[in-house]
């Protein structure tokens, strides 16, 4: 009988920078032969593509049902990895990493790894990795019981942002959501991307994962979907709750690059809190051949992500923002307004929806 496999769940809340943590660790030599599960909450999938990775062995799973205790599309997804693997017709992987959506419950994810027969026999849980975003961390905990969920059950929590947090009020900050982890999860290990600390060597030699040493909480969690019964996807897979959704904006002409920079600078500056996460690949006019990558979460955008091609046959603009009480129409409405626009007429246009909004 062979070894099982090692299992490693990703998790972090939106923005927190998972997909960037794991396109560095993909880099070490101990990935090489990593599969990778990445599950997306809403109907377009963009998450894959921001995976560089030489690996063929990236999965999408993007029913969103990670999100909710619905636990059947991930045992199928592993289960036809498996087969897949065992007959040949997958490259070898030696581990699965398995990068949740930022509003993934994590204890139906264990549940799964932990309790279902027909995986156990073959996979090993070792452990869960947790990113934090050190600006907007301790409100993302306060606001969200998904987010304090995912600390409490993990074995590492990396820290990112630091480089963002500036002077004595940085430093309090970093204090303060530092003593939160540590009350949270006093057995994890707390690492920070700063200064490359958060190496694969580090985070990927867990052993064994221990619900019993995690606290009463996450035994209770784990404990209540052991009662659960597994169910299949039914709900609005762009629908979290009755206010966080996910939406898509899909458009095949071309942005200037000052329009997209006024248009996220808009979106951030009206949106701010209520904008969980910002993602998605843009179609600049200057150069087509060559899109950019957007990401953002709350009033933090990361630079814009010139690649060298296009990854994929799709060469539309998609970008996919999941929000809080946002409308989906007028995000939609506001990137086409800027779409193919000269920077004069975009910023006509601005200035046009500002007085608006002013009125």
């Amino acid at each position: 009988m062979s070894a099982a496999l090692p299992v490693v769940v990703l998790t972090g809340f939106l923005g927190s920078g998972k997909t960037t943590l794991l396109n560095s660790l993909l880099k070490d030599p101990l990935l090489a032969n990593a599969c990778v599960v990445i599950n997306e909450f809403g109907a377009v999938g963009i998450d894959h593509l921001l995976v560089e990775s030489s690996t063929e062995n990236i999965v999408e799973l993007a029913s969103g049902c990670l999100c909710c205790t619905i636990r059947g599309d991930l045992i199928d997804t592993l289960t036809d990895l498996l087969a897949r693997r065992a007959a040949g017709t997958l490259k070898a992987f030696d581990r699965i990493v398995i990068e949740t959506t930022g509003l993934a419950d994590p204890a139906p994810i264990l549940h799964v790894l932990m309790r279902e027969a027909a995986l156990v026999a073959q996979l090993r849980l070792e452990g869960v990795i947790t990113v934090v975003d050190a600006v907007n961390g301790d409100e993302t905990l306060d606001a969200h019981a998904e987010a304090v969920k995912q600390v409490a059950v993990a074995d590492r929590i990396v820290l990112t942002k630091l480089d963002l947090l500036e002077g004595r009020a940085g430093e309090d900050r970093l204090f303060a959501i530092t003593t939160r982890m540590r009350r949270l999860n006093p057995t994890a290990r707390l690492l920070t991307t700063f200064r490359g600390e958060a190496t694969a060597a580090r985070l990927f030699t867990m052993g064994f994962y221990d619900a019993e040493g995690k606290g009463v909480e996450v035994r209770r969690w784990l404990n209540e979907e052991a009662l659960a019964k597994p169910q299949r996807h039914h709900h609005d897979v762009s629908r979290h709750d009755a206010h966080i959704r996910s939406f898509a904006v899909r458009e095949a002409r071309a942005i200037s690059p000052r329009a997209l920079e006024m248009f996220l600078e808009l979106l951030t500056s009206y949106h701010g809190p209520r904008l969980l996460r910002l993602k998605g690949i843009v179609k600049l006019s200057d150069d087509p051949q060559r899109p950019v990558i957007v990401q953002g979460a709350q009033h933090v955008l990361h630079p814009p992500l010139r690649l060298d091609r296009w990854p994929d046959a799709d060469h539309d603009s998609r970008l996919v923002v999941i929000g809080k009480d946002m409308a989906a129409a007028e995000i939609d409405g506001l990137f086409r307004a800027f779409t193919d626009q000269t920077s004069e007429q975009a910023a006509a246009h601005l200035d046009q929806t500002l007085s608006l909004r002013k009125e």
